[in-house]
């Protein structure tokens, strides 16, 4: 299906907007297999947005949590043995209850085991992968370029929502370069991982990948840069982020976007 990526592009505020509107009044519920250091943070960032976070790895129970669920965040920040195991089982029930599913491949730079796993279940097509430039260059061999991201989300038949000064989302045919963010939010343990949690939130409500992904990292990345102007450092802004996106407003949030 074609789509016009330049007249999409223009709309995202607006769609951000509503779609922001959409995840408060349905209240999806989203499972998340996190790391450890991740899963507080994690929780209250879904909350605060409207979405309801589950986070079990008990393999007697995550397989219904799963498959009853409205999306699914397989974070690989802490790949111990319990989450390496639930993320199979959790990633079978997606298929079974057609959930869609992120993948936020964390330090695979650093560990070439926990690389093919994440290879392994890109395989398994997650609806979107969010991750930094060594993350990416881990699984593609390429540098982050434009065209790079672009051949390999239509080559995998995902979403890829880089994150960096600009982020970055493409789907093989449509890009978006997004503008918004703070400093602040690198300083944060736990924030990209509570942007991915926050990217399945939106596909909870949206079953264009491009789009939700795109909404995701606009609304995180304007809570980012008015959470910052609260905030007198690190500590502060982990909480006023949280108070952010809970008052987030759609004309607000329209008025903040940069995306190109």
């Amino acid at each position: 299906m074609h789509h016009s990526g330049a007249a999409t592009r223009d709309n995202m505020p607006q769609i951000a907007a509503a779609l922001l509107d959409r995840l408060r009044a349905r209240s999806p519920r989203v499972h998340c297999i996190t790391n450890a250091v991740a899963q507080n943070f994690t929780a209250n960032v879904l909350l605060a947005a409207g979405a309801v976070p589950s986070m079990t790895l008990s393999a007697e129970e995550i397989g219904s949590f799963v498959a009853d669920a409205k999306a699914l965040l397989v974070n690989l920040g802490t790949l111990d043995r319990e989450r390496r195991e639930a993320t199979a089982m959790a990633v079978e029930a997606t298929t079974r209850g057609s959930v869609p599913w992120v993948l936020d491949p964390v330090f695979i730079d650093r560990s070439s085991p926990r690389a093919a796993f994440a290879r392994a279940l890109i395989a398994s097509i997650p609806k979107a992968v969010r991750l930094n430039a060594a993350e990416f260059s881990t699984l593609a061999a390429s540098e982050p370029t434009r065209e790079a991201l672009s051949a390999y989300a239509r080559d995998k038949k995902t979403v890829l929502g880089l994150s960096g000064a600009t982020d970055w989302v493409s789907d093989g045919e449509r890009f978006a370069a997004i503008a918004n963010g703070h400093a602040l939010m690198a300083k944060v343990t736990a924030m990209g991982c509570a942007a991915s949690a926050l990217v399945a939130a939106c596909l909870a409500v949206e079953p264009d990948g491009w789009r939700a992904t795109t909404a995701a990292l606009v609304i995180i990345g304007v809570a980012g840069e008015l959470a910052a102007e609260k905030a007198a450092g690190p500590g502060s802004f982990a909480a006023a982020i949280i108070d952010t996106l809970y008052n987030l407003d759609g004309p607000t949030l329209i008025a903040r976007a940069k995306v190109n």
